[in-house]
């Protein structure tokens, strides 16, 4: 069986096929490999964004703060953790940026540790860079330690590896479960567990995960997550975050930014600051509500669709991925920098070249096919469930090959 045979076999085959149609770009021959970087809109969303346009924010004006938009960012919040995170309500909103939010999850986790012994922040050399940045920042800010996991590039931080790293002096863990490069996914119940038995809180960055693989942060008892909306929840470019609190934490926990929104009856416009109960206290400033419009057909279709079903057909979609990478790019000299066993990577591969660069992913998409680069010599071929066909993962890998032919 060819591989063109292969992926036709696999389309005819796959239960989500239906879902790609809901896309809009999916009828034309673009080969989209970026879906973990910025997803691809849903048709519906053109119909909601022009009706709240008409209806919502033309009709209703200021009224649709006190009729439904103070509301959406914990309604919305409910339902990503309900359908992705594995959350109960009252634990995830929308809010701010990924930057911002862990910002606040990080100082109010230190603010809950309030223990001047636990001096030292635990994170990895091949973290997401603003995650490394804010950790160095905070630490300059507070005077704290930093001790570093030498990751491995080609994989990414071990259960064994959190254990050497935390102990009596650690105060916040700060991990991605998913490896922005090389697509390794953490053990996150494992490495939560590992932390929590050192007396240390656990942040999550979940950007690369959310909405690809299945997460249960009540179940494996994290203290804190934060992601963002526009790679695999199709919130499009700069949707807000989401911010998650284990309902523990709650009661008890401040966090930095104090803004008008966070506030108890906000608009009271009361002198002082008394944080709203709960969730709500994460909030800062107005809240993006147009941002987050969008990742809610999206929030629907996952519902409809199951994370299950939806990380099963991410597993089979990286899969042909690597079966094309062994068949047309391996004896070029490629090399796969994401680990092998489906269990143990989310839903996007790397594939390193001495002769990849950003020229390279420059001319293939003048040739509608996107992946992206990842310096210093990797392609990024990110694969999103409902929107990506096994034809389209083919199409775009042979460009990729095309580009290393002699």
């Amino acid at each position: 069986m060819t591989l063109q045979q292969r992926a036709e076999e696999l389309d005819s085959q796959d239960p989500l096929a239906h879902y790609r149609h809901h896309f809009i770009g999916t009828d034309t021959g673009l080969s989209y490999l970026d879906g973990n970087s910025l997803g691809r809109p849903l048709k519906r969303t053109v119909d909601d964004i022009s009706r709240f346009i008409q209806e919502g924010w033309g009709g209703r004006l200021i009224r649709g703060w006190d009729e439904e938009w103070l509301g959406l960012p914990q309604s919305i919040g409910d339902q990503l953790g309900r359908a992705v995170l594995g959350a109960a309500s009252g634990q995830t909103i929308i809010a701010d940026s990924t930057t911002v939010v862990l910002y606040k999850l990080i100082r109010a986790a230190l603010t809950a540790v309030a223990d001047p012994d636990r001096n030292e922040l635990v994170l990895d050399t091949e973290n997401f860079p603003t995650d490394r940045y804010l950790v160095e920042g905070i630490a300059l800010e507070e005077g704290l330690t930093l001790r570093w996991i030498q990751a491995d590039p080609a994989s990414g931080v071990t259960v064994d590896q959190v254990r050497g790293a935390v102990g009596p002096r650690t105060a916040v863990v700060l991990l991605s479960q998913i490896a922005y490069r090389s697509g390794h996914l953490a053990d996150l119940p494992a490495i939560t567990a590992a932390v929590q038995d050192a007396g240390a809180l656990v942040v999550w960055d979940l950007c690369h995960s959310a909405g690809s693989v299945e997460i249960d942060l009540d179940g494996a008892g994290v203290d804190f997550a934060a992601g963002c909306t526009y790679k695999y929840l199709n919130g499009g470019p700069g949707s807000p975050a989401f911010a998650y609190v284990n309902h523990r934490h709650l009661p008890s926990l401040n966090q930095p930014i104090w803004g008008w929104m966070g506030r108890k009856d906000a608009f009271d416009m009361g002198p002082g600051y008394e944080p709203a109960p709960g969730i709500r206290g994460f909030l800062s400033g107005t809240p993006a509500i147009f941002g987050m419009l969008a990742m809610r057909g999206t929030l629907d279709l996952i519902e409809e669709a199951t994370m299950a079903a939806i990380r099963e057909k991410s597993k089979k979609l990286t899969a042909f991925a690597v079966e094309i990478f062994d068949a047309r790019l391996a004896p070029l000299g490629a090399e796969l920098a994401t680990p092998r066993d489906p269990a143990l990577r989310g839903s996007h591969i790397t594939v390193d070249h001495p002769h990849f660069t950003k020229e390279t992913v420059e001319a293939l998409w003048d040739g509608d096919v996107i992946p992206d680069f990842r310096s210093p010599r990797g392609i990024r071929v990110g694969l999103s469930p409902l929107s990506t066909s096994f034809k389209e993962v083919l199409q775009g890998m042979e460009a990729m090959q095309s580009r290393l032919k002699p």
